[in-house]
């Protein structure tokens, strides 16, 4: 059994947690935005527009607030229970579903909150066609989002052995990954905090002025939660390439002519710092858990660059290799 194989359980708990979390958070925002504005709503609220701008929908506060919500709770529910002890515990098409479908119900209700705001009666809300359009834009946005995170490459260990002979002709390819579950849970709250605000300011709940410094610093500390809290790397004939956050986004890349060694080497986060990107005395160093690092010197360096990732000796064995290859 490799690391790799020793850490999954982990990351199917992982992502059990999260995708709990992210339920439950869309719940409530469902749930609490009409209770938010409800001193600027009517009693009752015009839900259903057909065909034009008047609505011909309505429905009571308590409704509005619970209905979409239980409705999203039973398709996230239909989605994530194992209905066959043979289907797999963790299924990547999970995310994409309901990724694109929270946006589109979270959208939905914010549209209805504005429509109906400062009005006296529902019948004067008017249906907001640019809102819709742009739901649906960021519902295809979170879809491919989705999609490329669940179809990431997991890790694969290289042949066996710490030094590696390759003969003429042949190819190997190494790929390794490692994440930070509590990064990636920082990411996701400041994430739905920033999505929070920007629900409120679409809605008008309040000032803008108030309200954009929190979008902007949550919104900031999420995408760089996303992007450094997980990393790949693969070492192939092209050499090193070691990309960032789901989307494989940053990237950097060393050919083996522009390494000039490579090695495992067990680094801790008081080392070089903490977590995350450090720069430190040791070189720069991704540090996403304590452990085992790959750890090159660029040619004409004189500082390394280390990533944490699990079987580091056999990338830096095949690494070794296929520079002297070279």
């Amino acid at each position: 059994m490799t690391d790799g194989d020793e850490r999954k359980p982990g990351r199917s708990r992982a992502a059990h947690w999260g995708l709990a979390a992210g339920t439950t958070a869309v719940a409530a925002l469902l749930a609490g935005l009409p209770w938010a504005a409800r001193s600027r709503l009517p009693d009752r609220l015009a839900t259903h527009w057909s065909g034009g701008s008047v609505p011909d929908g309505s429905m009571p506060l308590w409704a509005a607030s619970l209905f979409p919500a239980g409705v999203w709770l039973l398709i996230a529910l239909s989605v994530s229970v194992r209905w066959r002890r043979s289907w797999p515990a963790v299924r990547p098409w999970r995310a994409i579903a309901l990724a694109p479908t929270a946006v589109v119900f979270v959208g939905a209700q914010a549209s209805v909150v504005r429509a109906n705001l400062d009005r006296a009666d529902w019948h004067a809300a008017r249906e907001p066609a640019l809102g819709i359009v742009l739901i649906l834009a960021s519902a295809v946005v979170a879809g491919v989002v989705a999609w490329r995170s669940s179809t990431r490459s997991t890790s694969t260990p290289a042949p066996a052995g710490p030094e590696l002979r390759l003969p003429e002709g042949e190819r190997l390819v190494w790929f390794s990954r490692a994440a930070n579950p509590w990064l990636q849970l920082l990411a996701a709250l400041t994430g739905l905090a920033a999505a929070g605000a920007l629900v409120a300011l679409a809605v008008g709940l309040a000032r803008p002025a108030a309200l954009w410094p929190v979008c902007a610093g949550c919104g900031v500390a999420s995408l760089a939660g996303a992007f450094f809290s997980s990393v790949q790397a693969k070492v192939s004939e092209a050499g090193l390439e070691v990309s960032f956050g789901p989307l494989g986004w940053p990237a950097r890349h060393w050919s083996p002519t522009a390494i000039e060694s490579a090695r495992a080497e067990r680094r801790l986060p008081s080392q070089v710092g903490g977590w995350g990107y450090r720069l430190s005395g040791l070189g720069t160093t991704v540090m996403l858990r304590a452990g085992d690092c790959l750890v090159i010197r660029p040619r004409g360096r004189r500082t390394d660059f280390a990533v944490s990732l699990d079987d580091a000796e056999r990338g830096a064995a095949l690494l070794n290799a296929l520079r002297r290859r070279g």
